[in-house]
């Protein structure tokens, strides 16, 4: 397997200034909060020092977002107490929270596209401001710190990465003792990682603390000073990152080993999915067209398509899952073909009858409806599973189903009768994920599979997918995570401004190459032409 590394060391990079026996920059001690269901977090004491880059790790539903929440304002304990500097206080609400000096980078962006840079920084300041003066002030910190912000572009115009830029800008001009920052490397690429990390070994050098969420282990453990484990809202560990393992930091966060990926031995057969030149612009002002894409997958494989979000991944699944047909001139009947047929006159309904499956991106809303219980939404795509008969649903074989699902794929929650919107983010991808599975799709095309989705899950989810590999079924798996891409795909490409690169076998690139392409410099864009699509290889 090529180096799935997401950020490298930097070479004198500057050192944290913590100080032995300084007063903690913030203290929790015995923080609890219970809502009707749950008890979110319980007991919880964490503490985090003056120029230290802590991780907070954690399960879905362990608690991490409460707590934060309760640390940002947003939320009110309980129970327990928050100290700031050695004092006692009360954060009433974000606004009281960004005054003592805590900043918050949201893992979803809260942007007007519409906007220019300046204009979304003054709509989040609590002072008055100036705004040609404010544009001057966001070019010299975005200078100073490296982030490479111009106050005058709008919006809609800048990369995911540049947008993020934004978010720390904004926070950055508030002077943060504090900074929070949720899942943050989620849709960067390995430079632009690295770039991230170098900022904040700064920002900590300097002497701000860093309260640092992510699933990503080995980003944890290239990044942090020490980690603070939730699970089931309780503290299972206080740990120094580098000096632990995957596996023991995995424990920590769910209370018992995971397996290893089992590749189960099989030959790439026949190509069941094939793309040929599919060019279609997007429907939306802010999104990208698709260029002369061209693709196949063969049974028993699974593809890998990375990439920015933002760079025509959408626009792509719209017309691979037939949500969207284009125009018959320029997007001809064999543009897209399933099992042999031509498909890309289709409808979305027609496909999954062809043996076409589809995971979604969006989980609530797409991939299921938030208010209707699992067994409605087992109906949505599975209805061909014997759910309806002469116009009529037949509600027991909705609810079995939807058993058989719970149970097929460790579905905590409870039962068939409760609602999507009730399930953590990582159950109900295990569910939408397997009511799929479960219709013996020869096709199956999925996006983001275990995007926000903790380490215990993801393993579970993405060796579902190599069973599936192994039993024959064509897999594209569209995906902003390396680490994924390369743990279970026979080969990989990148979509980039609406084109894909070549498809490399897994184990002939490395995330420095896809890492490149990604920003794409690939093919005439990096002043050569594009290598030949390599072949699938069989499976040992």
């Amino acid at each position: 397997m090529g180096d799935t590394s997401s950020a490298g060391t930097s070479a004198g990079a500057p050192q944290p200034t913590r100080t032995a026996g300084a007063v903690p920059r913030l203290e929790l001690v015995g923080i609890s909060k219970q809502y009707p269901a749950v008890r979110a977090n319980d007991d919880v004491t964490l503490t985090v020092a003056p120029g230290e880059i802590h991780a907070l790790l954690g399960e879905n539903g362990a608690g991490k977002s409460t707590l934060m929440k309760i640390v940002y304002g947003a939320v009110r304990p309980d129970a327990g107490e928050i100290r700031w500097e050695g004092r006692p206080v009360e954060i009433a609400s974000p606004a009281a929270a960004r005054r003592l000096g805590i900043g918050m980078v949201f893992q979803h962006f809260s942007l007007f596209e519409t906007l220019t840079v300046a204009e979304n920084i003054a709509l989040s300041l609590d002072e008055p401001f100036e705004l040609k003066a404010l544009a001057k002030r966001i070019g010299e910190v975005s200078s100073q710190y490296g982030l490479d912000v111009d106050p005058q572009r709008h919006v809609h115009s800048l990369t995911v990465g540049e947008r993020q830029r934004v978010e720390i800008v904004r926070c950055l001009l508030q002077n943060p003792r504090l900074l929070i920052m949720d899942e943050p490397t989620s849709v960067l690429t390995p430079q632009a990682v690295r770039k991230l990390f170098g900022t904040l070994r700064r920002l900590a050098a300097e002497g701000c603390s860093i309260l640092y969420i992510s699933h990503k282990l080995d980003e944890i453990q290239e990044l942090c000073d020490t980690a603070t484990v939730l699970r089931g809202g309780k503290v299972t560990g206080n740990v120094t990152p580098r000096e632990e393992t995957h596996a023991s930091l995995a424990r920590l966060m769910v209370g018992r080993e995971l397996p290893d990926y089992t590749r189960r031995a099989h030959r790439p057969g026949d190509v069941l999915l094939d793309v040929k030149r599919l060019s279609m612009p997007s429907d939306d002002p802010f999104g990208t067209s698709l260029a002369d894409v061209s693709f196949a997958v063969h049974a028993g494989e699974i593809v890998g398509i990375a990439g920015v979000s933002g760079n025509g991944q959408a626009e792509l699944l719209a017309a691979l899952s037939g949500e969207r047909i284009g125009d018959r001139r320029s997007v001809p009947d064999d543009a897209v073909t399933i099992c042999g047929k031509p498909a890309a006159r289709l409808s979305a309904g027609a496909r999954r009858s062809l043996g076409f499956a589809f995971v979604p991106e969006e989980r609530l809303g797409r991939g299921a409806v938030p208010a209707m219980s699992l067994s409605e939404n087992a109906l949505l795509t599975a209805h061909r599973e014997g759910m309806v008969r002469s116009g009529w649903l037949k509600l027991g074989a909705m609810r079995a189903f939807a058993e058989r699902c719970i149970g097929a794929f460790d579905v905590r929650c409870g039962g068939p009768d409760a609602l999507a919107q009730s399930l953590s983010g990582g159950n109900l991808q295990k569910y939408i994920v397997g009511r799929e599975i479960l219709q013996a799709p020869k096709v199956l095309v999925v996006a983001q599979p275990t995007w926000g989705v903790d380490v215990g899950a993801a393993s579970f989810i993405r060796q579902q997918l190599l069973d599936l590999s192994a039993r024959g079924v064509a897999i594209l798996v569209i995906s902003e995570e390396l680490e994924e891409l390369f743990d279970i795909c026979d080969r990989i490409a990148v979509l980039a401004g609406g084109r894909l690169s070549p498809a490399r076998l897994a184990g002939d690139t490395n995330a420095e190459e896809i890492g490149r392409w990604m920003a794409g410099l690939f093919g005439d864009r990096a002043g050569g032409e594009p290598p030949a699509q390599a072949e699938p290889a069989a499976h040992a």
